[in-house]
């Protein structure tokens, strides 16, 4: 029997069981016991993708949770620790003589053999094999086949941010420059995209996306996410959903307005004026840092005249923390109430919502749930706010 799972595939590693940094701008709280209980317990996601698996520390707490029986790997790929799923991840960043700039992809590997076996890999082609997101001495097609033979999947990461992205710095036109379209199996939207924005771009229509967190802290766990269907939470089950197989499938994917995202306009960075797409300068302050908006480099790239795909609905959503007034003293209420973020975002009703919180907090909820606060737009690193 098929059911619906939220999953969230893209969360960091802050700090490895030994204390070392992992990825050095995530959280020291964002370790993997943490993210497992935070998950599991207060964010009622069933799949998790932790994408700094390949670090060595990494996959050893890994193999150390199994040994003392606090988690279990699956048949079918992945690792159940209470009621979630942890996919075995890898941010890696390419920048190789095809490429126009570094941008980072995910890889997604079924077992922590195989995951061992791909560390031991990348370990003579980085230059510290412990830290996430590093850049790879190979070409983007090499990465491809090794992780093909490997079983994995292939997703390319926050595709439109101006920094580090397939279409922010890696090619001038198409993934085809830099990428086999073949071994691609699903693109990642990133904060500052949807569905919409994304199906301009007809070479990317054969592909389903995915949206999620890109976590840094505990609490952005879940700030995007989708629902599979599955049979069970497991690295064969979301293969099958990224392909569509029997019944498995993506559901609905649940992101930030994309005017939330920190790169929506194209702004100056150091007065965040407003600015048009080419500018060298900005006309208020004069400075030369002109960030392009991911809106701007999506109708640069857009391919208009195509018949767009069936996809599942793109459902605008806001962390529960950018709500004005729910503080987290609120947060843990609600939660001591509802059980989890995800019962409050989708199940609690107004009525149930208001004997614990605030009727205008209760109605911005509900407001959230269907897409419908009002949002100022963010742009050149700085995110937009809510302004209902």
């Amino acid at each position: 029997m098929l059911k619906n799972i939220f999953a969230d595939l893209h969360i960091h590693i802050g700090r490895d069981y030994k204390q070392n940094h992992v990825k050095i701008s995530a959280s020291h709280e964002l370790t993997m016991p943490n993210i497992l209980k935070e998950a599991s317990r207060n964010k009622g996601i069933g799949l998790i993708g932790v994408i700094d698996c390949h670090a060595p520390n990494v996959l050893a707490q890994l193999r150390q949770l199994i040994d003392e029986g606090i988690a279990y790997e699956l048949k079918d790929g992945g690792i159940r620790f209470e009621d979630v799923t942890l996919l075995l991840g890898s941010e890696i960043e390419v920048y190789d003589e095809h490429s126009q700039g570094p941008f980072h992809v995910l890889i997604f590997i079924p077992t922590i053999e195989k995951m061992n076996e791909f560390s031991s890999w990348l370990t003579d082609k980085m230059t510290n094999i412990h830290l996430s997101s590093q850049r790879i001495y190979c070409t983007g097609r090499e990465l491809q086949a090794k992780t093909k033979q490997l079983d994995g999947l292939f997703i390319p990461a926050h595709v439109f941010t101006p920094f580090k992205s397939l279409y922010g710095r890696g090619v001038k036109s198409s993934l085809k420059e830099v990428l086999n379209p073949e071994e691609i199996d699903a693109i990642e939207l990133g904060l500052s995209s949807d569905t919409a924005m994304a199906d301009q771009i007809s070479e990317l229509h054969r592909y389903p996306y995915v949206t999620n967190s890109d976590s840094h802290s505990l609490s952005k766990i879940g700030r995007e996410y989708q629902q599979l269907r599955l049979k069970e939470a497991s690295f064969t089950e979301f293969v099958y959903s990224l392909q569509g197989k029997d019944g498995r499938k993506i559901v609905s994917n649940y992101g930030m307005n994309p005017h939330l995202g920190k790169y929506y306009r194209t702004v100056c960075q150091t007065c965040f004026s407003e600015a048009t797409i080419g500018e060298k300068a900005c006309f208020q302050c004069e400075s030369k840092r002109i960030i392009t908006g991911v809106a701007d480099r999506i109708e640069q790239l857009s391919t208009p005249g195509n018949e767009l795909p069936k996809r599942p609905p793109y459902i605008y959503q806001v962390p529960l923390e950018y709500i004005p007034g729910l503080g987290p003293k609120t947060l843990q209420n609600l939660l001591k109430t509802f059980k989890t973020e995800m019962n409050i975002i989708h199940h609690a009703t107004y009525e149930e919502l208001t004997d614990v919180v605030s009727s205008q907090i209760a109605q911005s909820i509900i407001k959230m749930r269907k897409g419908k606060l009002k949002i100022a737009s963010g742009g050149g690193g700085k995110y937009g706010r809510v302004i209902d």
